[in-house]
């Protein structure tokens, strides 16, 4: 990492007010090393200080820093992700997938850090494109987009195209696409592959699938994905944080996007040390 760090923008995990200690604690050291601290308003409301609107955070920053866990560093990276601003998860517990620093060992990496000795990991991000009601809305998704039924009462059709050339049709509970990042989330919990982090592709995983014919498949990131269910209504979920309705004349495009999404990392950071660690593989 060669970017000079004069200010870092904080997010911290929502409805976690003792995270104010915490805050104090990290602020107070990079002030001791010359650089200015800042906050978003919605995590500076829940502590009681001042902050700054997200957008402005980024544009006055040069890194951003989820205190929290892997939920609030995926929606810091979604949500400053057309900024191309580097984000650092520091966990506030358990170790995540994602967030690897702990507050106990901040004191040791922050001079690294400002030294430039980490890493810089490049994640793919999807970029979905729903047309609703003849409309665009354009979105990024940095662990899964989840095509699924609006109820349980009922199974749902997803019909399937890669390359606008049909694929297939889904008969089941829904349908997962998962980037290399996400593929250790609900992919993975539905029988997905775990994909290495770096990758350049991304997993189609049904769900519940009524035919034990349907299965997974790895697509090149350079490959486009169109799903619609015109016999159902669904439920379009993004990251597990944003939810649409989907009616039977809508639609989903996927693909990756040509930007990736920039994590700061440990120079010891080791994905298969962190896959042994939290999936317990080899005990």
């Amino acid at each position: 990492m060669k970017k000079d760090i004069k200010n870092v923008g904080f997010v911290l995990r929502p409805s976690t007010p003792k995270l104010k200690e915490d805050f104090y604690k990290l602020k107070e050291l990079f002030v001791s090393h010359g650089v200015g601290v800042y906050i978003d308003s919605i995590s500076g409301g829940m502590i009681g200080v001042m902050g700054m609107q997200f957008e402005l955070l980024c544009e006055k920053c040069d890194i951003l820093i989820s205190l929290g866990g892997d939920g609030t560093l995926i929606s810091t990276v979604r949500r400053s992700f057309e900024h191309n601003i580097p984000v650092l998860g520091i966990h506030a517990g358990n170790l995540g997938f994602l967030a690897d620093v702990s507050i106990e060992e901040i004191e040791s990496f922050v001079p690294k850090l400002l030294a430039g000795e980490v890493r810089m990991d490049e994640r793919a991000v999807l970029e979905v494109k729903l047309i609703k009601n003849q409309h665009e809305i354009y979105m990024y998704a940095f662990n899964d987009v989840v095509l699924t039924r609006p109820s349980i009462s009922n199974m749902i059709h997803i019909e399937t195209l890669v390359d606008k050339k049909p694929f297939n049709t889904y008969y089941g509970d829904g349908v997962i696409v998962a980037t290399p990042t996400g593929s250790t989330a609900y992919n993975l919990s539905a029988g997905g592959p775990v994909l290495f982090p770096l990758t350049d592709v991304f997993a189609l995983t049904p769900i519940c699938p009524h035919s034990l014919t349907q299965r997974p498949v790895v697509l090149p990131g350079t490959f486009s994905i169109e799903m619609k269910t015109p016999q159902n209504r669904a439920t379009l979920i993004i990251d597990g944080q944003d939810m649409h309705e989907i009616g039977i004349d809508d639609s989903i495009h996927i693909k990756l996007s040509s930007k990736k999404a920039n994590l700061i990392h440990r120079e010891a950071f080791n994905y298969f040390d962190v896959l042994k660690q939290k999936l317990s593989w080899g005990e």
